[in-house]
């Protein structure tokens, strides 16, 4: 549609919009009824976007907006009557539903993607299904403000820092810089530079995704130019980075470590962001020369604005309906029903502190251990044990690590070895389920999983496994079903991170180290229910 085909659409909309205060008062009602089912999620989207890699969060409602305006401007005016709104009352009350649970559960990101769901029917509700569905793209941008689950935040995050690592590594010994990666350092000689300070540029791949979502819809062209815009942001923030690490390297090798410093502090978030989303138009202009009638990147993008104005307007000209009433009469009832149930936050187990765990278990001796400030920020634990132990009868130490969480839930949980083990530098040699017998009434037979790890020529056996109100779980995912269940069942989302850990000697076998790490695990494990609850 031309500029001035819009305006005319727009002329038409105002001169059409007459306050209809019958339909206006339901609508409101509908949004403010909504507010307590929705609340956790609200104060979990607030503590979420107060952190750098979600500081972008509140700007998607608004860009979301923008694409709703823009689509209401190049369709027609609804119809005057509609008669399929019915769709939107049942996906609305999914989206209830799905809020109800996460409340009941306490865990806010459910409740959250229960109220996309939920915006999604009240579009589908206020069009009818026809129009309505062709309003959805808006609505699932929404997505983009809402925090990844943590174990696939983890998981996503460790793998672009090794990749963004391994490539920042290779730019610099191409450029001639004696450097090589070891493990979660970046070793440079006169400057090891940790991956996770190295990578924090991958903080905004976050908005940068939304970003490129936000470009893919408003570019016009091909639909194989939009995947190709869509699909680059990841990619992008990982070079980017990797040029940064090997820009850094070079810096230290020729400047010294103060320039490296410098640059370091400079050249992290929103540079790397404002850089590729440079890159992006630079590969939309590419991309239009590639098209057999190319056009400038001020028609290639469509940033038009006019008559939003009006359009906005009409808010005040909503229609009432039977459906619409019945929308805001369901939200109220939940929200009421809620606010009248709810009561104060369940108190934490009783606990002892792990300050008083015990340093003498039967023959052997230990000691405890705090972890680096910057681990004990990422780790997010409520209370935490790193003790060694060592058996005077000879053999090697064994570590006993116990992260306890009194919730999980708003962004606190365990994540799993697999993730942490990598970025310090152990190899994962072997990792398979092993059923062991403790022989202790509370424990009695689990599963553990047993992993071998190599860092050189040095070997270390492990157990672990999620110690969750009672139970012994080794698969995460299953980790984070149970805490939802006992969350809605028991009303107990604690749980813990057990991980024990002694080396294996080059004169010494598997079955060896295993004997001796079994034999403390039976030791120390009856003292564990005093600190981790069943």
């Amino acid at each position: 549609m031309s500029s001035s085909a819009s305006v005319r659409s727009s002329d038409r909309s105002l001169n059409s919009v007459t306050l209809n205060p019958v339909g206006l008062l339901l609508f409101l009602l509908l949004v403010a009824g909504s507010i307590p089912i929705f609340w956790i999620g609200f104060v979990s989207l607030g503590k979420a976007w107060s952190t750098a890699e979600y500081s972008h969060g509140p700007l998607i409602p608004i860009i979301s907006l923008y694409l709703f305006l823009r689509e209401l401007r190049r369709m027609p005016l609804p119809a005057p009557q509609v008669h399929d709104r019915w769709p939107g009352i049942l996906v609305i009350v999914a989206g209830l539903m799905v809020a109800i649970l996460g409340n009941l559960a306490r865990i806010p990101d459910i409740v959250t993607y229960g109220m996309i769901v939920w915006i999604g029917g009240v579009v589908l509700t206020v069009f009818g299904w026809a129009r309505g569905r062709h309003h959805m793209l808006p609505v699932v941008h929404l997505v983009f403000m809402l925090p990844l689950p943590l174990f696939l935040y983890w998981k996503l995050t460790i793998l672009l820092q090794w990749i963004s690592s391994v490539i920042g590594v290779w730019i610099a010994q191409t450029a001639g810089v004696s450097v090589f990666l070891d493990g979660n350092v970046i070793d440079l000689g006169v400057y090891k530079l940790q991956v996770a300070e190295a990578c924090s540029g991958l903080r905004y791949l976050f908005p940068i995704l939304s970003f490129s979502y936000l470009f893919a819809i408003l570019y016009r062209g091909p639909l194989w130019h939009k995947l190709v815009l869509l699909l680059s942001a990841a990619p992008l923030t990982v070079l980017m980075n990797s040029v940064r690490i090997g820009v850094i390297s070079v810096l230290v090798d020729r400047y010294g470590i103060e320039q490296a410093e410098g640059f370091l502090h400079f050249f992290e978030g929103w540079v790397i962001f404002l850089t590729c989303v440079g890159i992006l138009f630079l590969m939309a202009i590419a991309l239009q020369r590639l098209t057999p009638n190319p056009k400038p990147l001020s028609e290639a993008i469509d940033l038009d604005t006019t008559g939003f104005g009006p359009i906005l307007l009409r808010i005040f000209g909503i229609r009432p309906s039977v459906a619409l009433a019945l929308a805001a009469a369901l939200t109220l009832l939940v929200s009421t029903a809620w606010a009248l149930h709810e009561g104060a936050e369940p108190e934490p187990m009783p606990r002892d502190s792990f300050a008083i765990f015990p340093t003498h278990i039967g023959d052997w001796y230990g000691s405890s251990a705090r972890l680096d400030p910057q681990v004990e920020n990422v780790l997010g634990a409520s209370d935490y044990l790193n003790n060694t132990y060592l058996n005077p009868g000879g053999g090697n130490p064994v570590n006993m690590f116990v992260a306890y969480y009194d919730k999980q839930t708003e962004g606190d949980g365990i994540h799993s070895p697999e993730i942490c083990l990598p970025v310090g530098g152990w190899e994962i040699f072997s990792l398979e389920p092993r059923k062991i017998d403790t022989g202790l009434p509370d424990y009695s037979s689990f599963e553990v999983h047993r992993a071998v790890i190599q860092k050189g020529l040095s070997k270390q056996l492990v157990y672990y496994w999620f110690e969750q109100r009672g139970k012994r779980q080794i698969n995460d995912f299953a980790a984070k079903i149970g805490v939802i269940y006992d969350g809605l069942v028991m009303g107990r989302t604690d749980g813990a991170l057990v991980r024990y850990v002694t080396a294996i000697d080059a004169g010494e076998t598997e079955a060896e180290a295993e004997e001796r790490l079994q034999e403390f695990l039976r030791d120390s494990l009856e003292k564990l229910p005093r600190y981790v609850p069943l």
